[in-house]
This record gives C-alpha cells, sequence and structure tokens, in this order.
C-alpha cells in the first residue's frame, strides 16, 4: 500500500507535466495604404468536421466607439469564426479576448488541460486563423496537426493579404 501510493501521486504529478504545448507564431504585416487599420484576428482549433472545438484568442478593438457602436460590432467581418461560434460569445471572454495587435510578430502559447485550450480528444485538429481589417480585405489559414502530440509537429502556412506567415509547433 505504501508503494501504491507515491506511484499514483508520480503519476498524476508526471501527467500534469507532461501536457503538450501548442506555440503560434501570427505575422501581421504592415501595409502601406492610405487609411491604415489593425486587424481583427480569431484563434481557433476546429475538429475534421470544421465545427470549433475551442476558442482560443480573439484580437479586437476593445476600446472603440463609433457613435453607440463598440469595436465588437465588425467581429462578424470576420466570417467563418462568426458563423461557426462567435455570435454565440458575449465579448469580452476572460482569458480569449484582447486588444488589437501592431504590425510585427506575435507569439502566443497555449497549454493542453489549461483555458482556453482545455482538454481536447484525441484526434486531427487544424489550427485556424483568420483576420479582417476595415477598409481592408479579410484571410483564413488552416494548419493541420494531431493530439496527443506523440512527438514534435510544425506546421507553417504564408498568408497573403491580411496575415503573414502563420506557424505552428506543437510540443508533446
Amino acid at each position: 500500500m505504501r508503494i501504491a501510493l507515491p506511484a499514483a501521486l508520480s503519476s498524476i504529478l508526471t501527467g500534469s507535466l507532461a501536457a503538450g504545448e501548442l506555440n503560434v507564431s501570427i505575422e501581421i504585416p504592415r501595409m502601406s495604404v492610405a487609411e491604415y487599420h489593425r486587424p481583427y484576428v480569431a484563434i481557433w482549433i476546429e475538429k475534421p468536421d470544421q465545427s470549433v472545438a475551442t476558442n482560443l484568442a480573439v484580437w479586437y478593438d476593445v476600446k472603440k466607439t463609433t457613435g453607440n457602436e463598440p469595436g465588437t460590432t465588425w467581429l462578424k467581418d470576420m466570417r467563418q469564426w462568426w458563423r461557426k461560434s462567435g455570435r454565440e460569445l458575449t465579448m469580452p471572454v476572460d482569458g480569449v479576448s484582447g486588444a488589437t495587435k501592431p504590425p510585427g510578430t506575435h507569439q502566443v502559447t497555449f497549454v493542453e488541460g489549461k483555458a482556453p485550450m482545455g482538454n481536447l480528444p484525441p484526434g486531427s485538429y487544424n489550427l485556424v486563423v483568420e483576420a479582417a481589417r476595415e477598409v481592408g480585405g479579410r484571410e483564413l489559414l488552416r494548419i493541420p496537426f494531431q493530439l496527443p502530440a506523440k512527438a514534435p509537429q510544425n506546421g507553417k502556412v504564408q498568408g497573403e493579404h491580411e496575415l503573414g506567415a502563420v506557424t505552428l509547433a506543437v510540443k508533446p
């Protein structure tokens, strides 16, 4: 009995220390346009049927107000995210929503078992990044990956307009 308890505690601690990570890098390109607005960006994980498994981040203009319209008015311009889960959310969402980002490369990390990623069942998934910009365009990029990660996985896609390079590193 004395051996069983330390073994059980060891497996619990090892399990919590062995949680996988998603490291995401998103490039927001600098644009030479007369009227520049930072893009709204939604980052989520989708299942093979393209339904939303979990929302990871939503960057929008949390302080913007034009007339009586807050910055949330333009969230619907991220059409795929909006149709799939955005319209069901009440912003802001703790741990998910945040301010828009300036041009440059932005790093975010999500840990299995912790919000906002949570515990996803084993399987195939896509990391999805969608960006939309006022007086600009919209763009959606996907990177496939597997959970649980038995070995490191890396993916990269290159945006053409609203997004630059988006990379994903999955660590076991």
